[in-house]
């Protein structure tokens, strides 16, 4: 089948199977921890707090939820453990309500003055290339020019892949070939983009962990050139994390939101790991919204991240 088929199931359905790992994981827990309990005390909170860390929501943002839990245990002494997964979904629809950018578009937005720029960042492997090829599917399909910059421009095979997808997808792909400036290929990007009057720009950028001093000169660097031509770009800045590698996703968060101004996150591989709790995790411990999450290979199959729609798969 092509990555063009359009006969996918429906969004909901695919969002169920694509979280069907960690519901399995996540409830299969808990509900092993209230058998044969009627009330939810310490210890069924206890046990709670351990599956939730276990199921890489992470150590900050389950001490939160339960802090929640309590005080409502303590408000209603008899509350039983009958309720404690409607109770749970409550508090994790809230926690990530808290997380939320206005600023920041769908694939169907009004016509804007200038482009609207997303620079997307992320170590290698964690399905970036891939990520914004589907990205640039999605904005095509939803009839926007976008045009794609190659500004990973130091490891192997990074440009090529990236004008492969251009090819796929049937956008333009700005490069300048390997071991180019990542700023200048930033810049021949925005301005082409300026005189075709396209919608979306996508840059695509180099991802190296081992020296974050390099790595936050570099988008510092690409971020100064881009506003030389557009003065407010980039409006998006997007990491990629896979959500398979659960802490270690947590831990990539956390460096690049050090180095650079991250205002968006788009989870991948959820389908085919038990740790999707981790979006809940790293969404509410930094403060930045998920926009995107990655339930299966197709070029459908990278959605915009509904909060409702999450939490409800999740819950069943």
């Amino acid at each position: 089948m092509g990555i063009f088929s359009l006969f996918s199931k429906d969004k909901k359905n695919k969002l169920d199977e694509g979280l069907e790992k960690t519901k399995t994981g996540l409830f299969s827990k808990i509900t092993k921890a209230i058998a044969g309990k009627s009330v939810v005390d310490s210890d069924v909170l206890d046990e709670l707090e351990e599956i939730l860390v276990s199921s890489d929501v992470g150590v900050h943002t389950t001490l939160k939820i339960i802090e929640h839990i309590e005080a409502r245990v303590a408000k209603d002494k008899y509350l039983g453990t009958s309720e404690l997964n409607r109770i749970l979904k409550e508090e994790i629809v809230a926690l990530l309500n808290s997380t939320t950018n206005d600023h920041l578009v769908g694939f169907d937005f009004d016509k804007r003055q200038t482009p609207y720029v997303i620079m997307v960042v992320g170590v290698n492997g964690v399905g970036k290339t891939t990520t914004i090829g589907k990205l640039a599917y999605q904005f095509k399909k939803a009839g926007k020019k976008v045009i794609l910059g190659a500004a990973d421009t130091f490891r192997a095979a990074a440009v090529d892949q990236l004008v492969i997808w251009s090819e796929r997808v049937g956008v333009s792909c700005i490069n300048q070939g390997m071991n180019a400036d990542p700023a200048s290929v930033a810049f021949d990007t925005l301005k082409s983009a300026v005189s075709q009057q396209a919608d979306v720009v996508i840059i695509d950028t180099a991802g190296r962990l081992h020296n974050k001093l390099n790595l936050m000169n570099e988008l510092s660097k690409i971020k100064r050139v881009m506003q030389k031509v557009i003065p407010d770009a980039p409006h998006e800045i997007l990491l990629v994390l896979d959500a398979s590698t659960g802490q270690n996703a947590a831990e990539q968060a956390r460096q690049f939101t050090a180095a650079t101004d991250v205002n968006a996150l788009a989870l991948t591989k959820l389908d085919g790991t038990a740790k999707g709790g981790v979006v809940i995790g790293i969404s509410y411990e930094f403060k930045i919204p998920v926009k995107y999450i990655g339930i299966g290979e197709s070029m459908e199959d990278l959605q915009t991240f509904n909060r409702t729609e999450f939490v409800d798969s999740l819950f069943g």
